[in-house]
């Protein structure tokens, strides 16, 4: 069998090692592995009659190919946001604006296309490892009969119906050093350090980097929070505090109680805007309220820079390897998942079916704003 593999949304440490999983474990059953390249643009911008654009947007895996991508981060073969069941009129490659561009204004389902594509290569099965819109798609593909699994991969650890994606383990990692190395300007200078991480709607990666960093205050994105209230909070943490200096780790998805999440830029062709800029805005509400001098970092990319560690190293590979024993098995249409400890899988749907978001209850204080582990018993590891 010939199955296809492609990795799309933001890339993520971890991503190279569930390749080279799919890959092996594939040529360990006499199956060739084909990579699209770009994600979904992959067979969205293939032309089936020309060998030129097949072998544009496609990468054979073998095992000479895959040897020691596991080492380094990112994705070999490179990713995108594209959702082909969606396109807009202007991202449409030219061989397809012929029988597609009736409205300019539409969102166009190219659907028809992509299982064209699929058959005209072979692909007997098909993974994707990706976040909510990836897999969405790949649900939609599994609907119109094509051998699906999926792989969750996401640093803010959000995709529901696993309690661990790729990429969250390496976030966290990255996160952790970041605030205990700033410990470092920010004591030096007496200040108050904003720490601005990654995560749009759930607040997890700030939550988790926050607690094992021990930050004074951590603003998440699932609770609004009192600009006011925090300034008067963190100035009993500097005063408290022998070496006179305080951090504070804020999700970028976070805003003030009546405010509005912090976007910028025009949105891309499938709805996306750039987010981050809520931690420079607060600090610049904390010098103006508490008159301190104020050390702002972005972590941005530089969470998901880099080779995967040891944890993301291992989810990755056991979810590439466990997709491709299931195909073994005639077992389809599935996403990889963690659940209280074990691997498994659950309905590739699964992730369109709810939201995935902090316990505030359990795992949050909203009135000092800062992380609180009631109850660790029969709790999962990664404390979501």
């Amino acid at each position: 069998m010939r199955i296809g593999i492609l990795t799309g949304g933001g890339d993520v440490p971890g991503l190279n090692p569930c390749i080279k999983a799919v890959a092996t474990s594939a040529a360990e059953l006499g199956w060739e592995t084909i990579g699209f390249r770009r994600g979904w643009a992959g067979p969205l911008y293939i032309d089936p009659d020309d060998q030129e654009s097949i072998d544009m947007h496609t990468m054979i895996l073998d095992r000479g190919r895959v040897r020691g991508i596991d080492r380094t981060g990112g994705t070999v073969l490179h990713t995108s946001r594209t959702n082909p069941g969606r396109v807009p009129l202007n991202d449409l490659p030219p061989f397809l604006e012929a029988p597609y561009a009736i409205d300019k204004n539409a969102r166009i389902d190219c659907t028809d296309h992509v299982l064209e594509v699929l058959e005209k290569l072979g692909i007997g099965a098909l993974v994707a490892i990706g976040g909510d819109d990836t897999l969405s798609y790949a649900a939609r593909l599994h609907k119109e009969g094509v051998k699906v699994m999926a792989c969750p991969k996401t640093m803010d650890n959000d995709v529901f119906g696993t309690d661990y994606c790729i990429g969250f383990g390496t976030a966290v990692s990255r996160s952790v050093e970041a605030i205990d190395a700033l410990r470092t300007p920010t004591g030096s200078h007496e200040r108050i350090a904003v720490v601005e991480l990654f995560g749009r709607n759930s607040g997890e990666t700030a939550l988790i980097s926050g607690y094992l960093a021990a930050a004074d205050r951590v603003l998440i994105s699932e609770v609004p929070f009192d600009v006011e209230k925090v300034a008067e909070l963190i100035m009993r943490d500097k005063t408290d505090n022998p070496a006179s200096y305080a951090m504070i780790v804020i999700s970028e998805g976070a805003t003030m109680k009546g405010g509005t999440t912090i976007e910028t830029g025009e949105a891309d062709p499938y709805g996306h805007r750039k987010l981050g800029g809520i931690g420079d805005i607060l600090g610049d509400e904390l010098k103006r309220l508490t008159g301190q001098g104020i050390v702002n970092q972005s972590l941005a990319y530089l969470m998901r820079a880099g080779a995967p560690d040891a944890l993301d190293r291992m989810v990755a590979s056991a979810y590439g390897a466990g997709a491709v024993q299931l195909l073994s098995q005639g077992k389809s249409g599935l996403m990889m998942a963690i659940r209280d400890g074990n691997y498994t899988t659950v309905p590739v749907d699964t992730c369109v079916q709810g939201k995935k978001r902090v316990d505030v209850p359990e795992l949050y204080d909203t009135d000092q704003y800062r992380p609180v582990i009631r109850q660790v018993q029969g709790k999962p590891m990664f404390l979501y």
